[in-house]
């Protein structure tokens, strides 16, 4: 449902129009739109079905605008297509919409990739869990001698139990790394019975974790090969404690490579969802809790602040076992999250430009 305000001569005249989701229908509606003389189009994040009609409305000669769709709420007890599209044509009229940030096509790409690699972690992830609750069953206590079931010694016993090895003896063989369990400890959490079902399902489980290993590995090929051109950033950002190169790439990805949008850090902050809100009335405060903000993001730099603050001997350390005993722990790595001095320096890639 689309609505075009036509002002003129202290006069206002409204068309509304239905259009369908299809690309040629999108297509029309950019025409029409244009055939009415618009400069300024508003819409609502709905999900991701305003995607495809930002992509076709971005080639037009239009200044877009993306709604929140909880500052744009109507009047209750309103609630149709033609009067949310009627409401945003007035409050886009009179520029009071805020509009959302919406990254350039090359860093929603990039977006894609990392949110997806993250997706794929999670899900091999499920599979490690899927494949020790199989083991468990069968009374196989491998995660109690080994820290990572998942790796070498431990993959070797997982390979040789699906091609239907059951000897401990022969199976502590297979574990050469270094492991504080004593070679009895081991053969005993290894003397199992693994049925012929669960010897399948084991093996469908590795070969599943095997899958989204390759593709998390093609992933970060082409993540690496987008961020060529901004490798310098990528190794500054990496040297900051708790911050990894996928890191690095993710908070690239969600924030983009223009820092002019935010004029301070605080202003970084804030839209990443990591400060405090303000909820005060009468002289009392009544919430600080954080807004969502960027999920992808926030979510990121909490868990890099937990990494940060076992380094030894640096700030983000001293920070938050300053905070921990006044505010508690949760509340700590929050601050350590947002904590200025950091953002100063990620805002360092400022005098980059995409090409």
């Amino acid at each position: 449902m689309a609505c075009v305000r036509l002002a003129e001569g202290g006069r206002v005249e409204r068309h509304v129009e239905t259009f369908a989701t299809t690309t040629a229908d999108l297509e029309r509606l950019s025409a029409w739109l244009a055939g009415h003389g618009v400069t300024h189009v508003a819409m609502e994040a709905t999900g991701v079905y305003w995607k495809p009609v930002w992509a076709v409305l971005c080639e037009g000669d239009f200044a877009l605008v993306l709604a929140n769709a909880h500052h744009v709420k109507a009047v209750p007890g309103r609630k149709t297509d033609v009067n949310d599209a009627t409401w945003l044509a007035d409050l886009v009229s009179h520029g009071l919409i805020r509009p959302s940030f919406v990254p350039p096509m090359a860093v929603q790409a990039l977006r894609d990739l990392t949110r997806t690699r993250k997706q794929l972690t999670r899900e091999k992830a499920s599979h490690v869990q899927r494949i020790d609750k199989l083991l468990q069953g069968a009374n196989l206590k491998l995660g109690s001698v080994l820290s990572d079931i998942m790796g070498q010694g431990g993959r070797a016993v997982l390979d040789t139990l699906a091609a239907g090895e059951s000897d401990p003896e022969r199976l502590a063989d297979l574990v050469r790394t270094k492991v504080r369990a004593s070679r009895a400890q081991l053969t005993e959490a290894l003397r199992g019975r693994l049925a012929d079902h669960q010897r399948l399902l084991l093996g469908l489980h590795l070969a599943q974790a095997d899958a989204i290993t390759a593709a998390i590995a093609r992933i970060d090929v082409e993540v690496n090969a987008r961020l060529e051109p901004f490798r310098d950033t990528v190794t500054r950002l990496s040297r900051m404690p708790g911050l990894s190169d996928v890191s690095a790439s993710v908070i690239l990805s969600e924030i983009g490579f223009d820092m002019s949008r935010f004029p301070t850090p605080a202003h970084l902050v804030s839209w990443a969802g990591l400060c405090p809100r303000n909820d005060e009335s009468a002289g009392k405060r009544r919430s600080t809790r954080l807004r969502h903000g960027a999920p992808w993001l926030k979510t990121l730099l909490v868990q890099s602040a937990w990494a940060a603050v076992r380094a030894k001997a640096t700030y983000p350390q001293a920070l938050f076992h300053k905070l921990k005993a006044r505010r508690g722990p949760k509340k700590a790595i929050v601050a350590v999250a947002a904590s200025s001095r950091l953002w100063k320096t990620k805002l360092c890639w400022t005098e980059q430009r995409p090409d």
